[in-house]
Parts: C-alpha cells; structure tokens; sequence
C-alpha cells in the first residue's frame, strides 16, 4: 500500500493524467491500453481488459475470458514525448490467475528459479537501430537529410552522425531523465544504423527497458521525419542490427559478481562457474537461435560463407560461429573484461522477455551439468574457411528460421524455459516461414521472368 501512494504522488508531482497499461506479445512488440490517471487502482488490483485472440501467441480464441493486464508499480516510466503519460509494464492474468503465456510473468518465473538456486541474472542489452524513411512505392532507404551518410565505412565518423545527434541527444536526456544511466551513443558500422548503451540491470528490468527503448525510438524519429527500426537486416548491402546481449550472474545475497576469478589458467579472468555457464550456452545455442533470432530476416544477418562479405564495410560484425575467446569480435561470445561476456549473436528482433529466459535456462543447465567450453578461440574466425572450422570441430549457428526451429523442438531445456509459449511459438514460427516462402520476390520476378 505504501508503495502505491508513493507512486500515486510521484504522478501527481509529474503532471500524469493517463496510464499506458502495457504487455508484449509473443513477438516483443508493445500492446497497451490507455486508462485515465484516475483508474490508476484498478489497473494495479484488476487489469486493463484484453480480449487476448486479438494478440499473437497468447493462448486464446475468440471464445477465451479477458486478459487483464495488471501493472507492476515497479516499472513506473513518465513518457518523455508525451509528460501527461506514463507507462507501466505489466503481467497477464485471466480469471485471476497468473497467465502463463505472458512473456513477461515467464521470464519471472524462469528468474525465480535462478533466485532458488542463490543467483541473479544481470544484463546490458545494445539497441542497435535504423533509421530509415520510405517512399511512396514502400521502398526504403537510410534517413541522411544532409545526404552525408554515404561512407562505405561509416562507424563513428562525425559527418555521418552528426545529422542524428539531434535525435541521439534527445534520446539521451529522455532515457537519462528516467535514471537508465545511457553512457554512449554513436553512429554504427552501416548508413543510417545507431546505438545507444545504457547501465545493466536485472534481467527483468533490462527486458523492460528495451521494450520502453523501441516505444521511445518510435515516437522520437517521427520528430525528424524518419522511422526507427528494429528489423534485424532492413538492407541486403548493410550490416544487420544486433541486441549484444552483455551478462554476468551476481550472488543473490550480496549483489557481488561470481563470473570473475583472477587465478583463471585461461587468462581471461573467469571462474569456473562461469566457464560452466557458458558451456552451457555454447551447448544449446543452435535451439536458443531460434529465440534470439527468431524471424526470417534475422537469419539474413546470421549468415555464413559469402555473407561474410554482404556489408559494404566489409564486415557482418554478426559471428555466426558457436564459439567463445577473448576480447574478440569474432566470436559468438567473447570475453569483455574479467568475467564479463558479450553474445553478439542475438538480434534487434527477438521478444528480450524470451530471449533472456531461454539464455538463462542454457546457462544454469551448464551449471547444473558442469559443461567445458573448450578452450578459447584466439584467432580471426572470419579469416577460417569453413572446412577449417568444421576440422576443429566449431559448430554453426542454423542458417535459416526452419533449421533452427527444429532444434528448438528437441531441446528440452530451452523449451522448458519457454513454458507452454513454447509450442506455441513453434506452431507461429513455422507458420511464419511457410508465408515467407509462399511470396514471389522482385528477386524472382528479375531473374526468371524472361530466363527461359
């Protein structure tokens, strides 16, 4: 009760006159219902109603009882771009009871049972995005009002950011206004891609922070005529958009990171733990592909062989190797800083509330069975032929939405971190590529209309 009326007065010192009551669907993307500042007991108590069959991956039809979406005082967050609003996360309940096809209330279960066994998940995710703006024909191409984004290596030059530091310094003080601790932003490595990065946090928070961020980035680019994207490869020539996933487990008592050990033989400054983790993570990281890249597009910007080349800078920057090293990007995961990971796998399309379930439930399996990772990879991965790889024994990420669907099916651990979304999930995706494959592409049209 206290923290109710705390946050009660915290709106009324804001000037907040509605409430976005908001979930995501089985996709990631932001559902809300917008409810008057005066309704603010209902929505903690009951829910704003949904009829859920009108929700991807859900669970429900037509003839289910409402979905009530009750918010979590916690998440509070006043809209920057609109001051009279805020934004509350929240949990999915029908008949009173939790639903589990939430997401969100998933990823708290999942989080629970890392609690039970004495840990927290910690973790930074890096949005990388595009803006862009579309023709009248649906063609798109990369927001450049100044027509100064053309470089073929355009990461961090100063000409080719500075059109966006605008929208970027927007962007920052609204996130910064909101107490998310953003510490640098920059251009990115194709024409019209950015990132911000902000401070880490619980996985819980960090899964609601994307969330608000891609709210954000809607709504902020629209001020400067261009679309924010988070399309995992918006352009076939550029690099494709990651969500780097940065990760660490802390002691659930004492908040003190476990993944460190300076006595580590490898050099890398990691703890047995956490080497365990990431044996686990390498061990399940075809089926978690499907979580953490799961549309058909993501897996334009996994891609191996040529794709090593499909960006005009030369690099995808996008490590489709299950492999880990030191502080190089060449590797699925590799070694920030003394019991720091980086994945640099997962993409800006995945739902981050199942992403991050299914990671942690790879990694605590680790734990749990004592996975080796091997030893680390040292080289430039991207300078190996394939056979050389293969020769080593490296395993491939899937290349392709199908394939890695069906390791999902078989990978009891990551389907069981999804709960009952996971058949549905499946049922969605493969249902997903099945319209993919049905469509004749310009491509076709160009190469085989006249071809025979």
């Amino acid at each position: 009760m206290a923290e109710r009326e705390q946050i009660r007065k915290q709106m009324a010192k804001d000037g907040v006159e509605f409430i976005l009551a908001q979930f995501v669907d089985i996709h990631g993307t932001a559902k809300v219902k917008m409810v008057p500042v005066d309704s603010f007991d209902d929505m903690i108590d009951d829910g704003a109603g949904f009829a859920g069959a009108a929700v991807w991956g859900v669970g429900q039809g037509p003839h289910s009882h409402d979905m009530l979406a009750r918010i979590d005082l916690e998440s509070y967050t006043p809209l920057p771009w609109m001051p009279n609003t805020a934004r509350f996360a929240a949990d999915l309940f029908v008949d009173g009871d939790s639903h589990p096809f939430c997401p969100r209330t998933n990823l708290k279960r999942v989080l629970g049972q890392v609690r039970e066994q004495g840990y927290l998940f910690n973790v930074g995710m890096e949005p990388e995005h595009f803006l862009v703006t579309r023709d009248a024909d649906g063609r798109i191409q990369p927001w450049n009002p100044d027509l100064a984004d053309t470089l073929i290596k355009p990461c961090y030059d100063y000409r080719s950011m500075a059109p966006a530091m605008d929208y970027l310094q927007e962007l920052t003080r609204s996130l910064n206004g909101l107490g998310w601790g953003v510490y640098q932003t920059d251009h990115e490595d194709a024409n019209g891609q950015y990132e911000i990065n902000f401070d880490y946090q619980d996985a819980l928070v960090t899964a609601d922070r994307i969330t608000f961020f891609k709210m954000a980035t809607s709504q902020i680019a629209k001020k400067y005529c261009a679309i924010a994207t988070h399309m995992a490869k918006p352009f076939s020539d550029q690099t494709g958009s990651g969500l780097h996933v940065h990760f660490h487990l802390a002691d659930g008592e004492t908040g003190e990171g476990v993944f460190e050990d300076s006595s580590d033989k490898r050099g890398l400054g990691c703890s047995k733990l956490a080497y365990h983790f990431i044996g686990g993570v390498l061990h399940h990281a075809r089926a978690l592909c499907a979580v953490t890249s799961p549309t058909v597009n993501c897996y334009k910007r996994l891609k191996l062989g040529a794709g090593l080349q499909s960006s005009r800078s030369g690099y995808t920057w996008t490590p489709a190797f299950i492999s880990y090293g030191d502080n190089n990007r060449t590797q699925m995961i590799r070694t920030a800083g003394p019991g720091h990971f980086e994945d640099r796998t997962v993409s800006a399309g995945c739902n981050p509330y199942l992403a991050l379930a299914a990671y942690v439930a790879a990694g605590m399996d680790g734990i749990a069975n004592k996975r080796e990772p091997g030893e680390p990879n040292l080289g430039n991965m991207y300078e190996r032929t394939l056979a050389e790889i293969a020769a080593e024994g490296t395993k491939i990420l899937p290349q392709s939405l199908p394939e890695a669907i069906a390791e999902l099916r078989d990978d009891e651990v990551v389907c069981g971190a999804l709960g009952v979304i996971a058949e549905e999930f499946i049922d969605l995706k493969t249902r997903e590529y099945e319209t993919y494959a049905g469509q004749v592409t310009p491509w076709e049209i160009d190469q085989y209309l006249t071809f025979f």
